[in-house]
């Protein structure tokens, strides 16, 4: 599976992304997790300590620099569009018991000049795991999916918008629909998050207004208490563990 998981901050998508890839990996599954939220918290959801966080690859800029053999030519910075990246996952990645988590982090251009060689960077490796890696690959995006571009949309199994209770995230859903066509996305679902009730499910559902919803993952107290402490997301609730049980086999199963 290659998923691509956004959403509106605080919708849950990190949650999702956690608790998808550690069911896959007590399953015995090759998975690997890529935080490519700009204010992702995804190795805090992992477990993963903070001082054994991964750099973020963007923030690597002699490695960038290099890997893209950028060079000022005098009219403006040149360099490869199509860097080498196939050993970057291993180099720069860490366990999060049983999960490999890269963090790819996000391009800053304020005060920082031309960025473009941390974009080809960013997207190649990507396509790359998206396109060339066996393993699961889950990645906890920004709603804007600024490190898709057409070339790796290509390998996204499904692009999965987390939705709670609430207009603006039904919104943040349809614009995300919008922009997955848009890049060639052909398959977009929705994981309804948070519910708390039927009434809740069908005020969602009937604003949706037609979008596929593979899943629905009811509140959970327990993943509130963690999220407030910053404790790693467990699958130890037993409605959550069932519906992430659900939702993980209605996407195997396409």
């Amino acid at each position: 599976m290659k998923l691509a998981i956004v959403g509106k901050g605080g919708a849950g998508k990190t949650t999702l992304a956690a608790a998808l890839a550690r069911h896959w990996a007590v399953q015995g599954r090759a998975v690997i997790a890529v935080d490519a939220d700009p204010d992702g918290n995804l190795a805090a959801a992992l477990g993963v300590p903070a001082d054994a966080v991964p750099q973020p690859i963007a923030a690597m800029r002699d490695l960038i620099m290099e890997r893209t053999e950028a060079s000022d030519q005098g009219a403006g910075l040149v360099f490869k569009l199509n860097p080498k990246v196939d050993d970057l996952p291993e180099r720069f990645s860490c366990d999060a018991h049983g999960v490999r988590l890269l963090v790819l982090g996000t391009v800053e251009a304020g005060g920082k000049g031309c960025m473009c060689p941390e974009t080809a960077v960013l997207r190649t490796l990507m396509q790359h795991l998206f396109l060339r890696v066996s393993d699961e690959v889950i990645v906890d995006m920004e709603a804007g999916l600024e490190h898709l571009g057409r070339a790796s949309a290509r390998g996204v199994d499904a692009m999965i918008a987390v939705v709670e209770p609430g207009m603006r995230s039904v919104q943040t859903a349809q614009r995300v629909q919008r922009l997955a066509a848009d890049i060639g996305i052909p398959r977009t679902l929705v994981v309804l998050n948070k519910i708390r009730n039927p009434h809740e499910s069908a005020v969602i559902e009937q604003a949706l207004n037609g979008q596929k919803i593979v899943g629905k993952l009811p509140y959970c107290p327990q993943l509130a208490q963690a999220d407030l402490e910053g404790s790693p997301v467990e699958l130890s609730e037993a409605a959550f563990a069932g519906a992430i049980r659900r939702l993980a086999r209605a996407l195997e199963l396409g």
